[in-house]
């Protein structure tokens, strides 16, 4: 089974009419055409060198990963001697995805990477979250070359960037037993030696997902009498230099085939990556949005997983002379499950496709200076990157949840034996609402999308687009939507009680979210007609829970707050 050939909601998103722009700017308008005999000569070879490679993912992924993955699961990592060891499945995976030279995929081709642009990289990482979650995250965390490609020097790039493209594991080491989401609380030392010119790591690192991994990024304090995020700064760790103990790997109740490493650092030496003091204000930051991205796409894998589990299991369980999926109960049920991966996959690729052309925009400025026309986009796409990426890591992780939740429920009590794919599915879907910030920090991210207009500015560029008239009552329903958000939000940013308005962030942000992704589905059923009953279905249903969630804001007061601090 080919996991990229039997989804064709992915080659739609592929053919975005936004992708010939993307394109154009990440290839720098073809200018390797003539260096590297693998490069696209325009257009469309780039768009058929994508998709010949997803088709190598996804044969990969719908064979090897997805046979193996209950093995992995069952077996995990280990440590010997000192090194962490990944179970048979996932080195026989690693191996296979390292000969197809899909790791680095993202990283310019002078390093030996494919050049790729975020929409199919991402992409990538769905169809392999689809086969299994936990290898999802080691393949996925080659994006930690991107921030060494955006902010190293020359030589960090020749020496790391090659050896990422060359199939070496990376990681980021940010977290500790005092720090996790308040990285801000990072203790690990770093101490430069006056005498070798080097600098020496001490600490302890947990939670580090893949740790022990050949190349890391971590986060540690450069600055001495510092306690905030003014004193730390971004190193690189490499695992040749063997200074470091793998102390545990964590028993985890999902992802069980992804290494989570406690590590100690003893004077271990580091390479300073970027200016000191900019480790978590500025580079962290960028690394975190990238994982981000990348838990969105693993979110939305387990989307696919958990319905494509469900609605084969409906068909096949019979009960009461009939298969269950002629039921109303079921077939809503299931029906519902993709109606919310349809949606959520939306907003996932449209996120990609901000990130991509900001991201162009980026790396062309180091090249030569940009227009003003061309300053001003990067500056829309940025922004708009900055709200949709935590939009979309809540919205994705949350489904996965749910849609993992429902879909064991058809199961009924076979899906809680370990006998059934749903059972490690569900399992493996809990900590994406968890890590790489929870679902409670998107929503402190996402809300300066509702305080500062973003959201709306971007719906009202929705509304704006042409469509067909037969979705005209679509966009009228999603107009009342947009009037009614407009009105509760208002109402909460003016009173100026920072309390209040992160108390009501949730539910301001999801209905934003809400009316965004009924836009997305709409204008994707004005390219393919086979979304308009994913439109319908989603915008009526997200009318009454956003109704819902409308009332209860309007009916609460500041001085409500008080009963809920027990």
């Amino acid at each position: 089974m080919n996991f990229y050939n039997d989804n064709k909601n992915l080659k739609f998103h592929l053919e975005h009419p936004l992708m010939k722009k993307i394109v154009q700017l990440k290839e720098n308008d073809f200018a390797d055409k003539d260096k590297f005999d693998y490069a696209p000569r325009d257009f469309e070879d780039t768009l058929d060198s994508y998709e010949k490679v997803m088709e190598i993912v996804g044969e990969l992924s719908g064979t090897l990963l997805n046979d193996v993955a209950a093995d992995v699961d069952k077996e995990g990592p280990s440590i010997v001697n000192n090194e962490v060891v990944y179970a048979k499945g996932t080195q026989q995976g690693l191996d296979a995805f390292k000969k197809a030279e899909l790791l680095g995929m993202s990283m310019p081709r002078q390093y030996g990477g494919l050049n790729m642009a975020t929409v199919p990289y991402i992409m990538a990482g769905e169809i392999v979250a689809r086969a299994d979650a936990a290898f999802c995250n080691i393949f996925g965390l080659q994006d930690c070359a991107d921030t060494i490609l955006e902010f190293g020097s020359d030589e960090l790039k020749n020496k790391y960037l090659t050896r990422v493209c060359a199939g070496e594991t990376a990681a980021m080491d940010l977290t500790e037993p005092d720090a996790g989401s308040d990285l801000q609380a990072v203790q690990l030392r770093a101490t430069f030696n006056e005498k070798d010119g080097k600098w020496y790591l001490n600490g302890v690192k947990r939670f580090i997902t893949n740790g022990d991994a050949h190349v890391n990024l971590v986060l540690a304090r450069s600055e001495e009498c510092t306690s905030d995020a003014r004193g730390l700064s971004l190193f690189i760790y490499d695992r040749n230099d063997k200074a470091l103990i793998v102390r545990r790997l964590e028993n985890k109740l999902g992802i069980k085939g992804s290494p989570t490493a406690e590590l100690v650092f003893k004077n271990a030496p580091a390479e300073l990556c970027g200016d000191r003091k900019l480790g978590l204000i500025k580079y962290v930051m960028f690394l975190m949005n990238g994982a981000r991205l990348g838990i969105a796409a693993q979110s939305v894998g387990l989307c696919e997983a958990a319905y494509r589990e469900a609605l084969s299991y409906a068909h096949e369980r019979e009960q009461f002379g009939k298969a269950i999926i002629q039921f109303p109960a079921v077939y809503e049920l299931i029906t519902n499950m993709k109606v919310k991966t349809d949606a959520v996959r939306s907003l996932m690729y449209e996120t990609a496709r901000f990130v991509d052309i900001y991201k162009a925009y980026e790396l062309i400025s180091k090249e030569r200076k940009l227009t003003n026309e061309e300053r001003q986009d990067a500056k829309v796409y940025n922004k708009l990157a900055d709200i949709f990426t935590p939009l979309v890591k809540l919205v994705s992780s949350e489904y996965s949840n749910s849609i993992a939740y429902d879909s064991l429920q058809v199961h009924g009590g076979s899906g809680f034996m370990k006998d059934y794919p749903i059972e490690r599915i569900y399992r493996d879907a809990r900590i994406t609402s968890i890590y790489e910030g929870t679902s409670q920090l998107q929503v402190v991210a996402a809300i300066r999308g509702v305080s500062t207009g973003g959201y709306i500015n971007q719906i009202k560029a929705y509304e704006a687009t042409e469509i067909k008239p037969e979705f005209d009552y679509l966009r009228n329903i999603l107009k009342s939507m947009t009037a009614e958000y407009e009105e509760v939000s208002k109402s909460i940013v003016e009173l100026k009680d920072t309390e209040f308005l992160d108390f009501h962030a949730r539910r301001l942000v999801e209905i934003a979210g809400n009316i965004i992704m009924g836009y997305l589905l709409v204008h994707d059923a004005n390219r393919d007609v086979e979304y308009k009953t994913s439109a319908e279905l989603f915008i009526k249903k997200m009318r009454a829970e956003n109704r819902e969630r409308a009332e209860y804001i309007r009916e609460s007061e500041v001085k409500d707050l008080g009963m809920y601090k027990i």
